[in-house]
């Protein structure tokens, strides 16, 4: 397969010198910042965390004083933290990149199946589809027999969305009679777990993640060797030592800090509260760019069931609507090949049925509510239990 563009398969001190010159270039947009003669300079800032972020914004929306230019659309995240979108500017969120490396061009027709309200992925994972010239299904989530019908009709080939709702539509279509032809998957928004790629791949399917966040674009993406995830060349990459600004050596697990090179939304040394490690060499498909080993968990205890983050602070507010409650553990797991979500309750009467419809309107996704007894002395509010082996 070719490469997208020839970004892809510079050198080291290529890609170097130009990402130093487009650093440069953002950080002389931005009152008293620090001069810097080398990427390692980075280090000179401060680490950007999101509640900071909701704390700047709370003072100054929409955006928290961090400048952004040519902004068409404007998308709100849980916290709630909000997010500029274009589409003044061909392919904003860097998602070509990664579609082209899923082969997906321009004889294909893409069911995009990711959210188009409030928050930007659909718009993101659209952007990209344009970037390579496929056509666009706009079809969100949810009214998966109407999924089914759609793919059938126009003839999808392609699938956007979050890895295990491409299963839900091919079971359904099974079950309706109905042959897809979608040999492709693009998706984020959760993991992709290794049966679950399996499956895909038993029904002929190539299925590649990508990771990207609402505030980046896309941060890093498969290739076809499926051997790590290759940094996006439109982003600086930094594995830190959780809770600080340390960079980490090679191999070492932890906190993945990125900086935007985007010039519309200058951000710089984000945080992502996600863990991971840098990869040595570079990949088997040609991309030089260096590569992280993909998402090995969370940083701090915000975990993202079923393509939406969940945080504590989300915990704490369920916990302060029933004055009953004395705490609360929110459990994710695996029902099958789909994400499930158990909130264990320890609280002094009270009803479930009422918990349950706080669970839904605080975490904004259903889940099965268990009163307990006693909840382990551990400082957890949120709990990971899923296998990503």
């Amino acid at each position: 397969m070719s490469h997208y563009d020839d970004l892809e398969t510079r050198s080291a001190d290529e890609r170097e010198a130009a990402q130093l010159a487009a650093l440069k270039a953002q950080l002389a947009q931005i009152d008293g910042a620090a001069e810097v003669e080398s990427l390692a300079d980075l280090t000179k800032f401060p680490v950007l965390r999101k509640s900071r972020l909701a704390e700047w914004q709370a003072a100054q929306r929409p955006f928290g004083g961090i400048r952004a230019s040519n902004v068409t659309h404007m998308f709100q995240s849980p916290g709630p933290i909000y997010e500029p979108g274009s589409v003044a500017s061909a392919d904003w969120w860097r998602m070509g990149r990664f579609l082209h490396a899923v082969g997906i061009g321009t004889t294909d027709v893409v069911q995009n199946c990711f959210g188009y309200h409030l928050t930007p992925a659909g718009h993101m994972f659209e952007s990209g589809a344009r970037a390579v010239g496929a056509v666009v299904i706009p079809a969100g989530t949810g009214q998966t027999d109407l999924q089914v019908r759609a793919a059938a009709d126009l003839g999808a080939t392609a699938y956007a969305g979050t890895p295990d709702y491409l299963k839900v539509i091919l079971d359904r279509a099974a079950e309706m009679g109905e042959t897809l032809g979608i040999r492709r998957a693009a998706v984020g928004g959760g993991a992709l777990f290794p049966s679950l790629r399996q499956d895909y791949a038993d029904r002929g399917i190539l299925c590649l993640q990508c990771y990207a966040t609402a505030d980046l674009g896309n941060i890093a993406y498969e290739s076809e060797s499926q051997e790590g995830m290759i940094i996006d060349e439109g982003v600086i990459v930094e594995i830190v030592r959780p809770g600080t600004g340390d960079p980490l050596p090679e191999g070492e697990v932890g906190e993945v800090v990125v900086t935007s090179l985007n010039p519309d939304y200058p951000l710089i040394r984000f945080a992502t509260g996600d863990l991971s490690a840098m990869m040595p060499g570079q990949s088997p498909c040609g991309r030089t760019n260096a590569r992280i080993k993909g998402w090995m968990g969370r940083a701090d205890q915000t975990t993202k069931i079923k393509g939406m983050f969940v945080r504590p602070e989300q915990v704490a507010e369920l916990v302060a609507r029933h004055p009953e409650i004395t705490a609360a553990r929110v459990i994710a797991t695996r029902d099958g090949e789909m994400d499930a979500m158990t909130v264990q309750v320890k609280a002094e009467g009270g009803e479930e049925a009422a918990w349950a419809a706080s669970v839904t309107q605080v975490l904004k996704m259903k889940g099965r509510v268990e009163r307990v007894d006693t909840l382990p002395n551990d400082g957890l509010v949120i709990e990971d239990r899923r296998d990503y082996g």
